[in-house]
């Protein structure tokens, strides 16, 4: 299924976002002190073109204060921009009521495009791997001994990933 979802997705808006990505990376990269937010468009353009079986998540040991100033940077210098794309392609796919599921997702990627740093985008697996052992060691205090129980069953995505 997560194939379908993906060709579908590449077909109606995958491509054109791809390239709106792949071109703020290069004007990003123009400039030496920009390079951090052309990289991170690049990862972007990776996640956008074929997005289906992986989700955006918070990255462990990001900081704040770092994350919040290249957000905000992000924000002036362009995220505005590709958010604006993703919610115009949003609309679009919302013409067809087969393609409201992508419109959706599509409009969860426009707040991902504004606020990019301080996320990772792992598989669905990972995902919940982490969020299972965050569970699991605020449960037994982190430094389990050997003869803890095992993890808890995975937990739900939570309600601030990006998921599809």
């Amino acid at each position: 299924m997560k194939t379908v979802g993906n060709i579908i997705w590449l077909l109606f808006a995958g491509i054109w976002l791809f390239i709106a990505y792949i071109v703020a990376g290069i004007v990003s990269c123009i400039f030496i002190i920009t390079i951090p937010f052309g990289v991170q468009s690049f990862k972007l353009a990776s996640f956008v073109i074929w997005p289906f079986g992986r989700t955006a998540v918070a990255r462990p040991g990001a900081s704040a204060l770092g994350s919040g100033c290249g957000n905000i940077l992000w924000f002036v210098l362009g995220g505005w921009y590709l958010a604006l794309t993703h919610f115009l392609t949003g609309l679009v796919l919302c013409i067809f009521v087969i393609t409201i599921p992508l419109a959706i997702q599509d409009f969860k990627l426009a707040g991902l495009a504004l606020a990019p740093f301080g996320k990772e985008i792992v598989s669905h697996a990972e995902a919940q791997r982490r969020r299972a052992y965050s569970q699991g060691g605020a449960a037994s205090g982190w430094q389990a001994s050997t003869g803890a129980p095992a993890a808890p069953a995975l937990p739900p995505p939570a309600a601030d990933d990006i998921s599809f």
